[in-house]
């Protein structure tokens, strides 16, 4: 089992940056995937962005490519949001998972084991 705590949200006006970390405790961190998701209120969880075991390979949304990155540290069993030019649309909760059942990073059903959350929002 794989404890998540995500942390680095907050209120942030449009056009700032946050950075989320996701610190993972429990499993083997390095060997899964990763992945970040966030929720809005009335909408569905979205997975916004995914990286592979070491780090070589990324996914992300369309509505936060060009703008977010993923990257993780295997020894420090940390995974990072760096996110730029923020605007309204990108205030969500934010969860960490990790994919325990594939080496796809772009199904959301394969990501599990979610974090608390962090708040991120983005004042216009």
């Amino acid at each position: 089992q794989v404890q998540l705590v995500e942390s680095g949200g907050g209120l942030v006006q449009a056009g700032g940056s946050l950075r989320l970390s996701c610190a993972a405790s429990g499993r083997t961190f390095s060997s899964y995937p990763m992945g970040w998701f966030r929720q809005a209120p009335r909408k569905e969880r979205e997975l916004v962005a995914a990286v592979n075991w070491s780090g070589a390979n990324t996914y992300y949304a369309d509505s936060v490519k060009g703008r977010f990155t993923i990257s993780r540290d295997n020894a420090k069993n940390t995974l990072y949001l760096q996110m730029n030019s923020l605007n309204p649309e990108d205030t969500a909760v934010y969860y960490c998972a990790i994919n325990s059942y594939s080496a796809y990073l772009s199904r959301p059903a394969d990501f599990g084991s979610w974090g608390q959350g962090t708040q991120v929002t983005v004042s216009s």
